[in-house]
């Protein structure tokens, strides 16, 4: 319902064979630059505002290029870069165009090695130099780097640090640009200790090249790098010289995974977009672990190094829950658990009065979640009909027996996704009476007055949309009751490691607990853990404890709910609003592989996550309070 949105998909092809065998085989040379563009429109879903590819070739000659990048902003960013990639190709005679070798040596983009890459920023930062891949050329093939990855860290300030105190000079102040150089230097030295060995046993002219290009070791490099990394990533490179590489955080916190075979190397942050573009089954696809790294030399050589030492796993819910695509085998049976979870909450807040009840869903990532939730409510429902049947079995009339066995659970598609609002809508008044009418009704889809509707979300973040127009749209319906209910527990904290969730003033949750500590005059709890968490500015991370959950303490995860629902409602709504919500337990129950749950607990996996979390806690409050008078007065 409420768009978030996610950093990045990546996605690395390493063909294995000469590009004759795909031509003759598949029809085409053009084999793995049409599965790059398969596997990143199967993941467009996490990323719409860029898009890029780059592309190595092997065994080029000198004064020939080898290295080629394309990048493209916006929502068709996609089609774009691969538009401008076949227009290469448009004009060209047919005969050249079908053969290989012709194609290996002329045309660009005709590699063995490519990577693609789409975006979201959470950072703030836009514009076509934001964009992935990133470059750093250099007249040496081995020193020439393309980087893109799926991360967010929470210490780019050390990482800074680091490489200005050798000497370094990055041009912008970019998380991106700055783990760029840092990865450009290590790699600087990894050919210069190999250069160095050249030198001591006499190899002279292109000896050298091959010796350096046949000994270098990303793994040297990337255990250099990323040993002072804070954060989410999965980050991943092309060398000039044919290295491939991709790596993830030792937390498990960022997707990846794999395929090989004898023909080809594919990795993505999804599962199933490598199942349906190379049309394999799940179980030949392996997921990269925390810590680990997949590098590829430039003779297609794999194997796998355990970079950093895997840390206690936090592997994404949020990935389950929301963004990775539901036709993944185990994340549409995660999906479907956590709306069976929910199945006796729902019951007891329409007084278990299924005969008077409507279930619905949000389009249209709770449509999952929604199966579940029906079949449990089947289960349930079953389960009354066994025992009255039993209680009643050498009493009951046909008559009787036919009104139980017809009982049902009444299931309607009562909210329609009509029209997706549009940015250029900027001004507020206008925005918020068109955001009413981005979702329509099912006319006659319930009994005004009698019947309760229950309608099922992915998650509630800010609110917005259920108060702008979700829940007034319902209300037109006349329901006696309106039941949210979120397939997530409540999003009280901000996300530091990819997703679109930084700022406290975001959360609906974080509002309904600071008025209900305004309601209850506890305000001093706000004050007090204000500066808590200012007396932390100048500690170690390992020392800092996140201060924001004594703001949630007081309360019940009900009461909560309660307060949210009140806030969440429009003025003039005519049905009593009710909101459920999963509970922490019903998660990790749900999908037991990712406890990664800091979202909804405030447990950050890594240092740097409590850090920022009580940095956003005291801009949120510097912000909403003003002194005067040495007194902090809140601003609803």
């Amino acid at each position: 319902m409420e768009e978030l949105k996610h950093e990045c998909g990546v996605a690395m092809i390493r063909l294995l064979k000469p590009l004759e065998y795909y031509h003759q085989k598949y029809g085409t040379w053009m084999y793995g630059l049409n599965k790059l563009y398969l596997l990143m429109e199967k993941q467009y879903n996490r990323g719409q505002e860029g898009a890029g590819l780059a592309c190595v070739k092997l065994e080029a000659s000198p004064g020939e290029e080898y290295m080629f990048r394309e990048r493209a902003m916006g929502t068709g960013a996609i089609t774009e870069i691969f538009d401008s990639v076949y227009k290469h190709y448009k004009d060209m005679d047919k005969e050249k165009l079908l053969d290989p070798q012709f194609a290996k040596e002329f045309l660009p983009f005709a590699g063995e090695l490519y990577m693609g890459h789409l975006r979201y920023s959470t950072t703030g930062k836009s514009g076509i130099s934001f964009v992935h891949p990133f470059l750093r050329r250099n007249n040496w093939r081995a020193k020439n780097l393309a980087i893109c990855g799926n991360f967010n860290l929470t210490n780019v300030q050390d990482i800074f640090n680091q490489i200005t105190s050798i000497g370094q000079h990055p041009r912008v102040y970019s998380e991106s640009y700055i783990m760029l150089e840092q990865m450009g230097h290590r790699l600087d030295r990894e050919v210069e200790r190999n250069f160095r060995i050249c030198e001591s046993v006499g190899l002279k002219g292109m000896d050298v090249t091959h010796y350096i290009e046949d000994h270098m070791d990303l793994a040297n490099v990337l255990r250099d790098c990323t040993s002072i990394w804070d954060g989410g990533y999965v980050i991943c490179g092309l060398t000039g010289s044919g290295e491939m590489f991709s790596m993830r955080d030792p937390w498990g916190i960022r997707p990846a995974f794999y395929y090989m075979d004898d023909e080809v190397i594919v990795l993505a942050s999804e599962r199933p977009v490598i199942q349906t573009a190379i049309n394999v089954t799940a179980d030949s696809i392996k997921e990269l672990q925390p810590g680990q790294a997949l590098l590829v030399d430039k003779y297609g050589k794999i194997r796998l190094s355990q970079i950093l030492e895997p840390q206690e796993m936090q592997a994404c819910s949020f990935e389950r829950i929301y963004f990775s695509r539901g036709s993944d085998v185990n994340i549409y049976q995660e999906r479907k658990s956590l709306g069976r979870n929910l199945v006796h909450p729902i019951l007891r807040s329409v007084n278990y009065d299924l005969k008077n009840t409507v279930f619905s869903f949000i389009p249209n990532t709770a449509e999952v979640a929604f199966f579940g939730m029906e079949e449990g409510l089947n289960d349930y429902l079953n389960t009354i009909k066994k025992e009255w049947i039993a209680d009643k079995s050498h009493l009951l009339q046909e008559e009787e027996l036919e009104r139980i066995l017809s009982m049902r659970v009444r299931c309607e598609k009562v909210a329609v996704k009509d029209i997706k609002l549009r940015t250029f809508i900027a001004e507020g008044n206008s925005r918020n009476d068109l955001a009413a009418h981005v979702y329509d009704i099912t006319y006659g889809s319930i009994i005004p007055e009698q019947d309760n509707l229950v309608v099922i979300d992915d998650s509630i973040v800010r609110g917005t949309t259920l108060k702008q127009s979700i829940i007034k749209i319902l209300d037109r319906l006349q329901p006696k009751k309106i039941v949210i209910v979120s397939s997530s527990p409540q999003v009280r904290y901000p996300d530091y490691y990819g997703i679109d969730m930084s700022r406290m003033n975001e959360f609906i949750a974080f509002k309904a607990a600071v008025a209900l500590l305004q309601e209850s005059g506890q305000e001093m709890i706000i004050l007090d853990a204000y500066q808590k968490a200012k007396k932390q500015e100048g500690l170690a991370d390992h020392a800092i404890r996140n201060y924001v959950k004594e703001i949630y303490a007081p309360f019940t995860a009900e009461e909560i709910s309660g307060k949210i629902a009140e806030l969440l409602t429009p003025a003039g709504t005519r049905a009593k609003v009710e909101l459920v919500y999963q509970t922490l337990e019903g998660l990790h129950a749900s999908c037991p592989n990712h406890p990664g749950d800091w979202y909804f607990s405030g447990n950050y996996p890594t240092p740097g996550g409590a850090r920022l979390v009580n940095k956003a806690f005291i801009h949120f409050m510097e912000e909403e309070y003003l002194n005067n008078n040495g007194q902090l007065i809140f601003h609803n």
